[in-house]
């Protein structure tokens, strides 16, 4: 049952002991869901939480953000909602009074980026849902989905649907008009506010985009980029939920009551049952509005479907309605199950007889009628992972025979299992990909949010085991392990990753400004990275990985100063962010040129010699250099060369300012 739930604002999610959903109308048929979110609990970049998108199948998802900082909650203000006049409020209602969560980034600089991921209990199904992402101002957030097996979403199957702002027109003012628009560039996957518009990220009016995708994800993640001052990242979920009914009725009697259905997701998951009653009518309201679903029925001792026992139902764009009949069974007939070494029923196994196949119900069970006299053997089509342990005899039907064939029944063995766990500082990370290569290929799949996987029922051989981190982690020991594969599972295939850390600082002179084009050197455990300062006087390092680092300025020509020249950090396995190793300069001091006095030229002596003749004569004289030859030495332009494996280097600007 729906919870449907008032809130004033404005309450702290804090205040709810569990997630619960927020119900609107969006059609006569159709329901909307807001998401409900447990509490973000945790420290400065290291925060958890979960969000519930559907109840129906149940869609859930832990979250984990190095953000510096956050909160769940319902938010006051004038306009702080998706209403309906936004495209995102005209399909799943208005947000208005649902709690979504809010964000800072991981430092309050251009080259501290957050990743949020969520890690979903079960694969999300291909419609039905939506994301939204808001106050974008001139900042920006890159996306990165990956699917159950491990491949990565495309562009299109994220879904993008629109940019939009949800600020109420003559409700309230942008600070920044025109109001900035976010722009999705899809060759990055990357939502960017305009930085012509606004160019100094400030407060628009909601600047939002919303996203629907049609690819089932098992992770999803968010890097948020600040570009100036404090921003605030805003995520909403939500989600449409519609009915399945029908009935059930015998070719002969009419409306049959008492059968029981049951209802199975994309999945495989059985995510509902119901016996049918009042009329031979059953329902199962208010599942997500997807596809993917079927519905089998069980039908009653000595009957059979007309059809199948099993069908489809859609719920894409309207109620999905789905009717089932059944009759006598008309002799003879056949029937026995399919279970695996430990009992458990096989669904959706194949077993024909005499070129005619049905499949087994949820239960394992299935069932031929009108077989006709002769000997005949039930065949089972080996279902995927599983290898067939043993198999009925032949069996012979006898003329004038009306007595059922039963225990026609097959039991399978599960190929062996990887498995292992994916951690960090100890903790299991979740949306991981992990791959494992052996006789059949590479097949991929998603850690689950305590950093568990598993690739079950593997065909024996030898295997190498491969886990690729996310952006932001680095294997911390082996990437690849070989294992072998025989008669029973592998466990233990574990993987360790680090986070991988920041360097960030200024170089400023004694009045505050910044100094450019100085040499700052960054060593480390993987090599070495030079950067120079930029207008601003900062400089910037990312994608550290553990170890110690020395920090080394340069001065720049005349420049002098009483810090040390050179700094020491370490970086755990924790990703430590050291965004203030600044230094602090004096400026040389610039002398005005003066000009030099000027000798004035000697009187020369008169000269002696014989009267009358050309005679000789000698003198003194000279004339006092002016001017001074200077050295100008080019100053030295060095190009930043990040030799740091898996880092990128960026300068940003550092300029701090509050947002309204």
């Amino acid at each position: 049952m729906r919870l449907k739930l008032r809130v004033a604002a404005p309450v702290l999610l804090a205040a709810l002991v569990a997630p619960l959903f927020l119900a609107s109308s969006a059609s006569a048929a159709t329901t909307s869901q807001w998401a409900g979110w447990a509490p973000l609990t945790g420290t400065s970049n290291n925060y958890t939480t979960t969000v519930t998108v559907a109840n129906d199948p149940p869609l859930i998802a832990d979250v984990t953000s190095d953000s510096r900082s956050g909160s769940v909650g319902v938010i006051s203000g004038a306009s702080t909602w998706l209403a309906a006049a936004t495209p995102v409020g005209a399909k799943y209602g208005s947000s208005q009074g649902k709690p979504y969560l809010n964000l800072r980034p991981r430092a309050d600089n251009a080259t501290s980026p957050s990743t949020t991921t969520y890690t979903f209990r079960t694969p999300t199904p291909t419609s039905g849902w939506t994301f939204v992402l808001g106050d974008i101002d001139a900042d920006k957030v890159q996306i990165r989905a990956v699917g159950p097996d491990g491949v990565p979403l495309t562009t299109a199957q994220l879904g993008y649907r629109s940019s939009f702002n949800y600020c109420v027109p003559g409700v309230c003012t942008p600070t920044q008009t025109p109001a900035d628009l976010p722009a999705w560039d899809p060759a990055t996957r990357t939502l960017s506010g305009d930085p012509v518009v606004n160019p100094k990220s400030l407060d628009t009016a909601g600047a939002s985009a919303w996203f629907e995708p049609n690819a089932p994800i098992a992770s999803l993640t968010f890097v948020y980029t600040r570009v100036t001052g404090f921003p605030v990242f805003q995520t909403w979920f939500a989600s449409l939920a519609r009915d399945i009914s029908g009935t059930v009725t015998d070719a002969n009697t009419g409306a049959l009551d008492g059968v029981p259905v049951t209802l199975t997701d994309a999945n495989g998951t059985v995510v509902g049952t119901a016996t049918t009653s009042g009329g031979g009518h059953y329902a199962f309201p208010g599942f997500l509005a997807t596809s993917g679903y079927t519905v089998s029925i069980t039908p009653p001792l000595g009957k059979i479907a007309v059809t199948a026992s099993t069908a489809p139902a859609d719920l894409t764009t309207a109620d999905a309605v789905v009717d089932f009949a059944v009759r006598d069974i008309i002799p003879v007939a056949v029937s026995g199950t399919v279970k695996d070494t430990n009992g458990h029923p096989i669904a959706g196994a194949t077993v024909s007889i005499g070129g005619v196949s049905v499949t087994t119900n949820p239960d394992g069970s299935y069932l031929f009628d009108t077989v006709p006299v002769g000997t005949h053997q039930a065949l089972l089509t080996q279902p995927d992972g599983y290898t067939q342990t043993s198999g009925p005899a032949p069996f012979t039907i006898v003329s004038g025979s009306t007595t059922p064939i039963t225990g026609q029944d097959f039991v399978v063995a599960a190929n062996p299992t990887i498995s292992g766990t994916v951690t960090a500082s100890g903790n299991g990370v979740g949306g991981v990909t992990v791959s494992a290569t052996g006789p059949g290929g590479t097949v991929s799949t998603v850690t689950a949010a305590d950093g568990s996987y598993s690739f079950p029922r593997v065909p024996a051989g030898p295997y190498t085991v491969t886990v690729t981190p996310p952006d932001g982690l680095v294997v911390d020991g082996a990437a690849s392990l070989p294992v072998t594969v025989a008669a029973v599972d592998v466990t233990g295939v574990d993987f360790a990753l680090a986070k991988t850390g920041d360097i960030a600082g200024t170089v400023l002179d004694t009045t505050g400004a910044g100094v450019a084009g100085a040499t700052v050197t960054i060593d480390g455990p993987a090599g070495t990275a030079t950067v120079t300062t930029d207008q601003s006087g900062a400089y910037g390092a990312t994608g550290l990985v553990p170890g110690t680092y020395t920090i080394d300025l340069t001065l720049p020509d005349g420049y002098t100063t009483t810090d040390p020249l050179t700094k020491t950090v370490t970086i755990t396995a924790a990703g430590e962010t050291f965004g203030a190793e600044n230094y602090t300069v004096v400026a040389p001091v610039v002398v005005p040129p003066t000009t030099p006095p000027v000798t004035p030229p000697a009187t020369p002596d008169p000269g002696t010699g014989p009267a009358g003749s050309g005679g000789s004569g000698s003198g003194t004289g000279g004339l006092a250099a002016t001017g001074s030859v200077v050295d100008a030495t080019p100053a030295l332009i060095v190009g930043a060369a990040l030799l740091v494996a898996g880092a990128a280097i960026s300068v940003g600007r550092l300029a701090r300012r509050r947002r309204t």
